[in-house]
């Protein structure tokens, strides 16, 4: 027999033992079988990574992640969904393999510690005729609705699992099925060798009572409280066009502005939400803020997504015709000057509290913005009512008429400029008149949300003027480009943002006649010009918009907007949650 220390590895101490292995006439079959096993190149590899495993555990390694086979998956199907390169085509190849499938999968059962099985304690009056599994039976009434769960199929054992349970679905509501659980038997058929579309499509096309036979998990997850995290989506999303998500059927569609309550943040990639203000109960599906961000970027590498949009304001031609034929509000013609030359000249300055400003644009993405619900106390001052207008709308127009109608509860940042003032304006009523010198001196100071130059002389809105108006608690309403919402959107402000455009009609209801007031003298062309305005604003700053105002008929206008600003005052409207943190 071969002497073998302590420090002779396994690979060492199985050559040796092979290399004594003299068959003798009466074990020559024996001894002739373990030779040949013990000189497989097979079990020489196993034995050297065997020694290389040992020797790495000295070091007390810990995994970077827990579900790198996921991950994999997921990177996979984002190279599925556009033109491949080279050595993007390669690693997908390489992520396909089975092989490496399976070490991924084996890293994920030692780093999430599942290779030692995890026994039920035995019951006392335990006896010879206890099944060797415990199944249960699972009834569920289940309607029209999805059964609200989705499956997999183990890769080990190839079981059929419950790998979620949507939150408020019939398979939630029951308490009866849980993540983890082994799907046996779908109304008496059994689905051990079905795949999971096919099983899929049996649980959702199943109507009425639905009967499971299930061995449930040996360990059961915590069942977590519902998430109060209620989010504002800045995106539209179709399930049924997503081709990445685990069950279509499962998810949930939403439009940019919806409030969503994420009730299940566990899955990394896809999150459990409902609706705000839909009857139905059961949460569904919805991408992961760092999962859409991950496949957005990758869209954009490949070119099939356009870069993400700037916060510069979109140019204005100098045909825009809003407030450039209306009769002013203040002092005549002046206003509606000025308004042009702020469309035309704009050179607005970085202001101090741009810093502090929750600027959505400083995430490359827009995805989701956490929001909460508020109103305002007594004795708070009053949220800003910001107006934003595409071509044609003649927000300002509008704004004096709903501080015409009530003075003593909406008031008007009175505006400063360099000229010289005439003999019928009052100081601080029209104007607040300055020197040149001032002014550029408060634009330094970023004192001016919006400022611009007309006929040599300086014009501009500042935050002081504003502040002003609240200190009275009366609603102040400014109408801005949108590029001053960045300055404004604070927690100091609150503001709630209009945007205000045209209804364009169509050519089939303007060559009949329609009775909007914008048909009169607008040719087809100012139109076209005019949607291509609201489209382009509402593309770049709709995500900041808390009410559209479609504009038509002037006094129905009026009153919208007017019953919009008392909400405003009266009812809880959604904020963004930094807001409301002190």
């Amino acid at each position: 027999m071969p002497i073998v220390s302590a420090n002779t590895g396994l690979h060492e101490t199985l050559a040796i033992l092979t290399s004594h292995l003299h068959p003798d006439a009466n074990h020559k079959e024996d001894l002739v079988f373990l030779r040949d096993v013990f000189s497989e190149k097979s079990i020489g590899y196993l034995m050297k990574i065997h020694e290389r495993l040992k020797q790495y555990e000295k070091y007390s390694p810990t995994p970077v992640l827990h579900s790198a086979t996921c991950l994999a998956e997921d990177l996979a199907e984002e190279l599925q969904s556009g033109p491949l390169q080279d050595d993007e085509r390669e690693l997908l190849l390489l992520l396909n393999m089975p092989h490496l499938k399976a070490v991924l999968s084996a890293h994920d059962i030692v780093a999430q510690k599942k290779f030692d099985p995890v026994l039920p304690p035995l019951p006392e009056d335990l006896n010879d005729e206890f099944e060797e599994e415990s199944v249960k039976i699972v009834r569920l009434v289940k309607n029209k609705e999805p059964l609200g769960a989705t499956i997999r199929r183990d890769e080990a054992t190839g079981a059929v699992i419950v790998a979620r349970i949507m939150r408020g679905g019939a398979a939630d509501r029951s308490g009866l099925v849980h993540v983890g659980d082994e799907l046996r038997e779908v109304n008496g058929n059994l689905i051990t060798h079905k795949r999971p579309d096919e099983i899929s499509q049996i649980l959702s096309q199943s109507q009425g009572s639905i009967t499971l036979k299930i061995i449930p998990a040996v360990a059961e997850e915590d069942r977590l409280k519902e998430s109060r995290v209620y989010l504002r989506a800045l995106f539209d999303y179709t399930p049924f066009e997503d081709k990445a998500t685990p069950c279509q059927e499962a998810g949930l569609p939403f439009k940019r502005g919806d409030i969503l309550q994420v009730v299940s943040q566990e899955d990394a990639t896809w999150w459990q939400a409902k609706k705000v203000g839909d009857c139905n109960l059961r949460a569904a599906l919805i991408p992961s803020t760092q999962f859409q961000e991950r496949r957005l970027r990758y869209r954009m590498k490949m070119n099939s997504l356009p870069a993400p949009l700037s916060p510069k304001a979109p140019t204005y031609d100098q045909t825009e015709k809003e407030d450039c034929d209306s009769k002013g509000a203040l002092n005549g013609k002046d206003v509606a000057s000025l308004r042009r030359s702020f469309r035309l000249k704009k050179e607005r300055q970085g202001s101090p509290t741009e810093a502090q400003t929750l600027d959505a644009h400083q995430t490359e993405f827009q995805i989701y913005e956490e929001v909460s619900q508020y109103l305002p106390h007594p004795g708070e001052k009053p949220r800003l009512i910001v107006l934003i207008g595409s071509l044609g709308a003649r927000i300002t127009e509008l704004k004096q008429k709903v501080i015409a109608e009530n003075p003593r509860w909406f008031g008007l940042a009175v505006p400063h400029t360099t000229r010289a003032r005439k003999t019928h304006e009052r100081e601080g009523v029209e104007y607040h008149f300055i020197s040149r010198g001032a002014f550029e001196a408060d634009i330094q100071d970023g004192k001016f949300i919006e400022y611009g130059e007309y006929k040599e002389n300086l014009y501009g809105t500042s935050l002081e003027s504003i502040h002003k108006v609240l200190s009275q608690n009366k609603v102040c309403l400014v109408d801005v480009q949108p590029e001053a919402l960045k300055t404004l959107r604070t927690a100091e402000f609150r503001p709630f943002i209009i945007f205000v455009k045209p209804r364009i009609p169509d050519c089939q209801r303007k060559q009949f006649g329609s009775s909007s007031s914008l048909s009169a003298g607008i040719t087809e062309e100012d139109l076209q010009e005019m949607k291509q305005s609201a489209e382009k604003m509402d593309k770049c700053y709709g995500h900041w918009v808390d009410y559209v105002l479609v504009k038509e008929d002037p006094v129905n206008t009026l009153a919208e907007l007017q019953m919009v600003l008392e909400k405003v005052q009266m009812e809880p409207q959604w904020v963004p949650v930094c807001w409301l943190r002190r």
